[in-house]
């Protein structure tokens, strides 16, 4: 999966304050455009490593569940998927945090390998859909707290 889709959004807010919002697994329904969500497995210290994920985008759902790698000091996420079911065959995406005089500057990058063939016009769609609805999601909930 090489090619991948980005956006970027200014958060008024801390790197911390951002990452305690994305690790909030369990809320993602309300703001990320996630449908269901069930952590699977923790870690040591009670952070999420999978997670069970249920969506339904532009007609088509799915089903799967993402393992997640963090990077040091608040500087974000990866995930790649171990399970998948329904319209989607791989997920694999990043947040990258990067500080900036009282905001933090946020990075999403992801790429969707569909189950099914989608002619590539549509994948960026679908991508770029996502992209757009999480950072949105993103901002306005961590703003709002």
């Amino acid at each position: 999966m090489a090619e991948r889709t980005e956006g970027s959004t200014e958060i008024n807010a801390t790197p911390e304050q951002v990452m305690d919002v994305l690790k909030d697994f369990e809320a993602y329904p309300d703001w990320a455009g996630i449908r269901s969500v069930e952590v699977k497995e923790k870690d040591s210290n009670g952070v999420a490593k999978e997670v069970y994920m249920e969506v339904s985008q532009m007609g088509m759902e799915a089903k799967y569940t993402l393992s997640y790698t963090y990077a040091a000091t608040n500087g974000g996420m990866s995930w790649t998927t171990t399970e998948a079911s329904g319209a989607l065959k791989d997920l694999q995406g990043e947040y990258v945090l990067e500080a900036a005089d009282g905001s933090t500057k946020v990075t999403y990058r992801m790429g969707i390998e569909p189950a099914i063939k989608v002619p590539g016009f549509i994948k960026r769609q679908i991508e770029k859909q996502v992209v757009n609805t999480a950072l949105g999601g993103l901002k306005k909930r961590v703003e709002s707290r």
